[in-house]
Order: structure tokens, then C-alpha cells, then sequence
């Protein structure tokens, strides 16, 4: 009995110190990438990165792959979001009955798109000449780039905490990190922003949805902390 947990006890530690060492790790790089792009764009360079990315999308470019490229850019709108995070927000807060699940959904989500707002108006970059598809606004940081980082960056989240298979887990959350990935290209191929907007919005994101997730859940073991003594000295009747 002993053996068993404290078997348990490791694996958790392990778990509990890689799932930290990862999310340092990505914090300090999304910090560094951020800073370095935002830096450039402030003292008005080009990177070489940008014209490069174009080059590539134009020389891989066909009709089949345009449709499949638009269908992608989809799901990181407001048309596809907005409805998956209120459902998300449903099912946590109706059918899981996790409320602090369903906090960290809007969130994520406001925030993100709230921060998008104030980081545009800030380095004030036009868009690309010649989009392929309409588009408005300004154009750093992607906006499609970093509401897919910080949507999707919490699912895979939801699903590193709550997918028990090991194989499940790692195979559903590099489906997810792949498909981050194609909607920031999306963004390029279409021509609406240049790959260091989609960059930015990658570091942007992914950094939100450390601050926004390691936050909440700092005040949700302060509450407990406070909840629970007052709970456990409650008479029974």
C-alpha cells in the first residue's frame, strides 16, 4: 500500500516538474521572440523572414491548396470562436461543473482579443500589399495568429490535464500545435500580414495563456485555502 503511493507521489513530482520546466521554457521564449520582432518593427527594419515567407506561399500556391488554406484561416475567426468558446464554456460550467474551467475560456479568449487591440494601435504596421483576400485594420500582431495561439493553446492545456492516455494526449496535442501552425501560415499565404506579425502573434498568445492560466490558478488554490477550513468547521446537522 505504501509502495503504491508513494509511486503515485514520484510520478506526480515528475509530471509537476516537467509540466513547470515547460512552461518556463515557453514563457522565456515567447518573451525573447516578442521583444526581438516588436524591437524591429519600432525602429522601422524589414526582416529578411518576411519577403522569404511570401516567396515561399507564391512558389506553393495552386487553387486546390488556396481553398484548403481559406478553410484553415476559418477557425481561428470570430465566426468559428466565438460560438466554440461559448460551448466550451457550457460544457465545463453545465456538464463537467468545473467553474474554474469555465473561467479560464473567457478569459483566454477576452484577453487575448483585448490585448491583440492595444498591441496593434501601439506599432501601428500597415498590412501587405496586394492581399489575396479582403482584410482590415493594422497588422501587428496577427490577430488570427494570436487568438488561435491563446484558444488553442488552452485546449491543449485542458487536454495535457485531463486526457488520462499518454498516447491520446501527446498525439491530440500535436495535432493541435500543427494546426496553430497552418492557420499563422494561412495568414501569410493569404497575404494579410507578414510572417513576423504571425511570429509575434504566436509569442503573444502563447505567453497570454501562461499569464492567464498560471494566474487563475493561483487564485483558485487561494480560495480553497479559504473556502475549505470554513467548510470543514461547519456543524453537521
Amino acid at each position: 500500500m505504501f509502495s503504491r503511493v508513494y509511486k503515485r507521489l514520484v510520478a506526480a513530482s515528475a509530471l509537476f516538474t516537467i509540466e513547470l520546466l515547460i512552461i518556463w521554457a515557453l514563457f522565456l521564449i515567447c518573451i525573447i521572440v516578442f521583444l526581438y520582432l516588436s524591437s524591429a518593427i519600432l525602429a522601422g527594419g524589414t526582416l529578411g523572414v518576411d519577403e522569404a515567407a511570401f516567396n515561399f506561399a507564391k512558389d506553393i500556391s495552386s487553387p486546390a491548396f488556396s481553398s484548403f488554406i481559406q478553410f484553415i484561416t476559418f477557425f481561428a475567426s470570430r465566426h468559428f470562436l466565438t460560438p466554440a468558446a461559448l460551448l466550451l464554456v457550457a460544457y465545463f460550467l453545465f456538464i463537467r461543473k468545473h467553474r474554474w474551467y469555465s473561467l479560464k475560456v473567457p478569459v483566454v479568449a477576452l484577453g487575448s482579443i483585448t490585448l491583440n487591440v492595444v498591441l496593434k494601435y501601439f506599432f501601428d504596421r500597415p498590412r501587405p500589399m496586394m492581399p489575396l483576400v479582403e482584410a482590415s485594420g493594422l497588422s501587428f500582431p496577427s490577430g488570427h495568429s494570436m487568438v488561435a495561439a491563446s484558444f488553442y493553446g488552452l485546449l491543449i492545456y485542458l487536454v495535457w490535464h485531463n486526457v488520462k492516455s499518454i498516447a491520446w494526449r501527446n498525439s491530440i496535442i500535436a495535432l493541435l500545435v500543427v494546426f496553430v501552425f497552418f492557420i499563422g501560415f494561412s495568414r501569410v499565404y493569404l497575404r494579410v500580414h507578414y510572417a513576423t506579425d504571425v511570429m509575434a502573434g504566436f509569442a503573444a498568445g502563447f505567453l497570454w495563456v501562461v499569464i492567464g492560466i498560471s494566474t487563475l490558478r493561483r487564485i483558485e488554490r487561494i480560495s480553497k485555502k479559504e473556502i475549505d477550513p470554513v467548510v470543514e468547521e461547519e456543524p453537521v446537522t
